[in-house]
Parts: C-alpha cells; sequence; structure tokens
C-alpha cells in the first residue's frame, strides 16, 4: 500500500515535470500532489527518517532516470540548522514529522551580490505543511529543526540534487562558497552508528 502511494506520486511528479518547462506550474502542481500524498497518511521506512547528531542527512528517495528531477527524505536532529544556502533549481518541500524554522532571504543580484544578504521573512513549517521552497529567481534560505523531535521533511527537486553545484552565503557580507551536497544512504549512517 504504502509503495503504491510512492509510485502513484513519482509517476504523477513525472508527468507534471514532462508536460512544462514553467517552474511556477511545477512546483504548484508537485505542491498539490505532496500536499495529497502527506493527507493521505504516507509513512517513509524508517530507515530514512533516522537522525545524525553530526549534521543533517538527505536520503534519496527517487532520482529521475534523465536526473530532470529527484525526491529526498531531509533529516535534521533537534537543532540542527543549515547554512544559508541556494538550490539553483526549483523545489517543494512538506514536513513529514517535527517542527522547521526557515529564514528567507533576497537573492541577490549582480548588484547587491557583494553586501550583507536581506531578510525577506521568517516561518514555522509544522508536519503535513507544503511549501514551494525555491524556483531559480527565488532561492535562498536557512533552515532550523525547532521542537522536541528530529525534523523530517519529503523535499521534490528539480534535478538531482545531491549532485547539483549549489551555493552558501555568508548572510553578513553575501560572500559565497560553492558546494555540492551529495546523498546519503540508510546503510552509510547505519555503519558510522556501529562504528561510533
Amino acid at each position: 500500500m504504502q509503495f503504491d502511494r510512492l509510485k502513484t506520486f513519482i509517476d504523477d511528479v513525472g508527468l507534471v515535470v514532462r508536460s512544462t518547462d514553467d517552474e511556477h506550474e511545477i512546483t504548484a502542481r508537485v505542491a498539490e500532489r505532496l500536499s495529497a500524498l502527506l493527507a493521505d497518511g504516507y509513512r517513509l521506512p524508517p530507515e530514512v527518517t533516522r537522525a545524525s547528531s553530526a549534521r543533517h542527512l538527505t536520503y534519496p528517495l527517487y532520482i529521475a532516470p534523465d536526473d530532470s528531477w529527484s525526491m529526498a527524505s531531509v533529516v535534521w536532529d533537534v537543532g540542527q540548522q543549515t547554512k544559508v544556502h541556494s538550490h539553483e533549481t526549483w523545489g517543494v518541500a512538506g514536513i513529514y514529522a517535527g517542527a522547521e524554522q526557515e529564514i528567507r532571504y533576497l537573492k541577490p543580484t549582480e548588484s547587491t551580490a557583494s553586501g550583507p544578504l536581506t531578510p525577506a521573512g521568517e516561518t514555522r513549517w509544522a508536519p503535513g505543511q507544503v511549501t514551494v521552497c525555491c524556483t531559480t529567481d527565488d532561492d535562498v534560505h536557512a533552515v532550523t529543526a525547532v521542537g522536541s523531535e528530529p525534523t523530517v521533511g519529503i523535499h521534490v527537486y528539480g534535478g538531482n540534487i545531491g549532485t547539483i553545484r549549489r551555493r552558501s552565503y555568508d548572510p553578513a557580507t553575501g560572500e559565497v562558497d560553492w558546494f555540492v551536497s551529495g546523498w546519503d544512504s540508510a546503510e552509510d549512517v547505519s555503519r558510522a552508528r556501529a562504528s561510533s
């Protein structure tokens, strides 16, 4: 039953991605489908909901064969936070468990690239809530796991998010460092736990 729900979601998102290049249309339609998946009681396998005390983890749930989109379970332990970062693609995120505090920033332009980032709002996301976290024109934020349990999000991105070259920002100066996030696997995390 869980597999059928996930397969239907993957098939639906694949159709959406193939039907248009408009990021705003894609994210609106993917957000509707992700909201329905969460509301329908979809349960992630336990091995992709495990937190690490070292850093947040990004488990692949699906990567399209042509790398046109990917789906991940992203897990933060209590209190963990990301750097201020970009995605360089569109993205939709839904909260599966826990809570997340998001701080958004205006995306720097060529004329503002050498100064502090401009805050653009702050939102607390709770289980079942879904947000368009990014489009290429609106793409800079930081998130923190808040509350008393790890935060688990289901994220859908345009492209293979584990291989996309992305920016992290110093919000005080606007200085940029480039990074590739990579993917975490449940097996690697299990081995790391066993050896620690």
